[in-house]
């Protein structure tokens, strides 16, 4: 019988935007899993890569990338690119001959691949709009919800970043027939503490109503401290954004993140909706105290580790916010349960539980192989 050391590496197909968070979570989990001896094809869209995320990819000796610029499905009239994507990535799993499917997004799930399919369910625009405008979606997202429906009925197995986030997935699809949460993980390395200044920070598009970010222009005038907000201030076709006190530090790499979360003091993020919120986690890991918004994600992953505020009184966060800037001793205390908190979040954790689920769904079409087990170090 051949050896197990034979035999060929297990290759993952995963899908991943380019736009956002799932790009963070992708290569991260790729990172975490290269010890275990799985090998990546990551099939990019909704934007080409940028240099930095290129030289990123570059760094992971277990990563192939096949890129594309299909519109994603949550996109604007999407679905001729979604129909196209999907023969796409069918041509490219017949090329890599994947061992399982790995999809961060919905409506390829209902593909027919040849291998199980696990599906993550990041964020949904359902969701988004009921915990954004109080209101389920329009008519016109009566397409997306059929699309996403028939893609999370054909999964194997449902992962999700916060039972919050499953509990709306179920809401809003029904059930779900296989599913499991499994946490988001950072590098404690990338976002090390640093010493601390007078300051307070957010990252995000000033305009996403999910961020909530115009609460914080809203009080900022009233704060001893600044208000440094990274991330883009103009909504694409809109006139200048009124900043009303932040001080705009524009898009910035993870690279130039990082410095911003070592100095900050506070991290504020009164978010509506939020599924898992991977910002917080790097402020966490970089010894800033939280402000977030209080929703049922953010209170699940951080419980008594923030200040939690609800997103609709900003009278409320201008509060919070003088009371820690006022209070050093609240302030530290608040930074450490969060620095605690954050450490629990670790990329080996979040890799251990994947490669269980990837073991579980792959072995039924890999049963000559031996089940993959953790790496002890």
């Amino acid at each position: 019988m051949e050896s197990h050391a034979s035999q060929p590496p297990r290759r993952i197909l995963m899908t991943a935007d380019a736009i956002g968070g799932v790009w963070t979570y992708a290569l991260e989990l790729i990172r975490a899993l290269e010890p275990h001896g799985l090998e990546f094809t990551l099939a990019t869209m909704g934007s080409r890569l940028n240099p930095a995320q290129t030289r990123e990819a570059g760094t992971l000796a277990n990563l192939e990338i096949r890129e594309s610029n299909f519109k994603l499905e949550w996109m604007q009239d999407p679905w001729n690119d979604v129909a196209r994507a999907g023969d796409w990535l069918l041509e490219v799993a017949q090329e890599c001959q994947p061992d399982l499917i790995h999809l961060n997004g919905y409506c390829h799930g209902a593909l027919p691949w040849p291998a199980p399919v696990l599906i993550v369910a990041h964020s949904c625009v359902l969701c988004w709009w009921q915990a954004v405008k109080k209101e389920g979606a329009p008519r016109e997202y009566e397409h997306y919800r059929a699309a996403v429906t028939e893609g999370i009925r054909a999964a194997d197995l449902v992962v999700a970043p916060s039972h919050a986030m499953l509990s709306m997935l179920e809401e809003h699809y029904g059930f779900v027939h296989a599913s499991e949460v499994i946490y988001n993980g950072r590098r404690l390395d990338a976002f090390r503490p640093g010493a601390k200044e007078d300051l307070v920070f957010t990252a995000g598009r000033l305009w996403d109503e999910a961020k909530n970010l115009t609460a914080l222009a809203a009080v900022a005038p009233q704060l001893p401290w600044p208000i440094h907000i990274a991330g883009e201030t103009e909504r694409p076709g809109d006139s200048k954004s009124n900043l009303n006190g932040l001080h705009a530090l524009g898009r910035l790499s993870p690279e130039e993140l990082a410095p911003w979360f070592a100095r900050a003091s506070i991290y504020a993020l009164p978010a509506r909706y939020e599924p898992f919120g991977l910002s917080a986690l790097e402020a966490g890991l970089a010894g800033c105290a939280l402000v977030l918004g209080d929703i049922a994600s953010l209170r699940e992953i951080w419980d008594e580790a923030a200040i939690f505020v609800s997103p609709d009184d900003p009278a409320a966060l201008g509060a919070a916010l003088k009371r820690l800037i006022s209070d050093r001793a609240q302030l530290n205390d608040i930074a450490r349960r969060a620095h605690r908190r954050a450490l629990e979040f670790a990329p080996k954790k979040m890799a251990a539980q994947y490669l269980t689920a990837y073991s579980r769904l792959s072995r039924g079409r890999m049963s000559e192989s031996k089940e993959l087990v953790p790496c002890e170090s």
